[in-house]
């Protein structure tokens, strides 16, 4: 789940970073009134992506009348594909020096990881290529979190005088990360204020969606990830869908067969079109499934990849067989399938459709990325 700037930074108060005062305005007027009991302030567009400022949705505002042009003005555009609707209204903060500061579920160590660098204000992408050793990694054990000592570490980047200060700062930056359970949480610009303080001026936050259960209210303060058409069919029909780019279509039975069989198509120089899993009483849902699945236009073949366990792979295959006959797809299909009643299940593929399933998920996934390839 992702959260909006004004959603995020009262969350980030609650965990001890400070945050400008600020009010959010969904009409020109509102924000006015906003900026006559603000004063100096910045009128941000409120839309959940990145480069607002170079889209003209982050503008200065002197006073009331200033603010009120400007929120007139952003207001009704497109950023990044969403149309703004709200703005924040914030106060201006004297800034002294920019930074910036992240934490991240990071799978290379296999845990949370601290990002900071000097070089706050811009893309990360372009604090790197400006300086490669401007961007500090600091690894964080979960089972101990963030230590003081090496939030201090971190901070002494910046100086004697406002280390201290930025050292708290991350210990309540990596609060926030573990209570709100957090993917990522990042704070571009965090800056050194003209009198010391640390001030978190920006905040891009993400949650895992299991969070929501264990935190009831949460959600209803963040913003949902855009749906295409056929994600939001299959999360009506309870289905885990994630349209993408590719041309190879992805069925198989389980989120991590699911992403292993997207990696093996990448492998062979593929791109995948979805991640579709139909694990658990999902395989019940074969047909809908296939029926999402053949309504990209850019999938030009598909692998089926069965493996199981305590899950039977006939009775999967017999979800699949009967759907594939129901629909007659005109793409190349190809099977791979092991496991609890393989024997079964390659039986029935064969007999019912005539594919002969691929022995190897690699022999499966190379033949479909080049049926792809061929059919374009």
């Amino acid at each position: 789940m992702n959260f909006e700037e004004h959603a995020a930074k009262p969350l980030l108060a609650e965990a001890g970073v400070e945050v400008p005062p600020a009010r959010l305005a969904t009409t020109p007027e509102e924000a006015e009134a906003a900026a006559r009991e603000i004063g100096p302030c910045v009128v941000k567009a409120q839309v959940p992506t990145g480069k607002r400022g170079r889209a003209g949705g982050i503008r200065l505002a002197a006073d009331a009348a200033e603010a009120r042009r400007h929120a007139g003005a952003i207001l009704g555009i497109e950023i990044g594909g969403h149309r703004v609707e709200r703005v924040l209204i914030e106060a201006q903060v004297p800034i002294a020096r920019e930074l910036y500061a992240a934490i991240l579920n990071d799978p290379a160590s296999k845990g949370p990881l601290l990002l900071f660098s000097t070089l706050g204000g811009m893309d990360v992408e372009e604090a790197a290529e400006r300086d490669p050793n401007a961007m500090r990694r600091h690894p964080i054990r979960i089972s101990e979190g963030l230590q003081n000592g090496d939030a201090e570490t971190v901070a002494a980047a910046i100086g004697p005088e406002a280390a201290p200060a930025l050292a708290k700062a991350l210990m309540a930056l990596y609060r926030a990360y573990r209570d709100l359970e957090a993917e990522l949480l990042e704070i571009n610009p965090l800056v050194v204020t003209g009198d010391g303080r640390i001030v978190a001026l920006d905040c891009k936050l993400v949650v895992d969606d299991a969070a929501g259960a264990r935190r009831p209210g949460l959600f209803e303060k963040g913003t949902p990830d855009r749906l295409t058409s056929l994600e939001a069919r299959a999360q009506a029909a309870g289905l885990k869908y994630i349209e993408l780019g590719g041309a190879v279509g992805i069925l198989a039975n389980g989120a991590g067969l699911t992403m292993t069989t997207m990696d093996a198509v990448s492998h062979f120089g593929g791109a995948p079109a979805n991640f579709l899993e139909i694990g658990g009483e999902a395989y019940t849902k074969a047909q809908t499934a296939l029926e999402i699945l053949l309504a990209n236009p850019n999938i030009r073949s598909l692998v089926v990849n069965f493996c199981g366990a305590f899950a039977r792979t006939d009775v999967m295959a017999e979800g699949v067989v009967k759907a594939w006959k129901l629909l007659e797809p005109s793409i190349p299909v190809f099977f791979t399938i092991h496991g609890t009643g393989e024997d079964e299940a390659v039986a029935l593929v064969r007999r019912e459709l005539g594919f002969e399933p691929y022995d190897r998920m690699d022999d499966a996934v190379a033949a479909a990325v080049q049926a792809a390839g061929t059919a374009a």
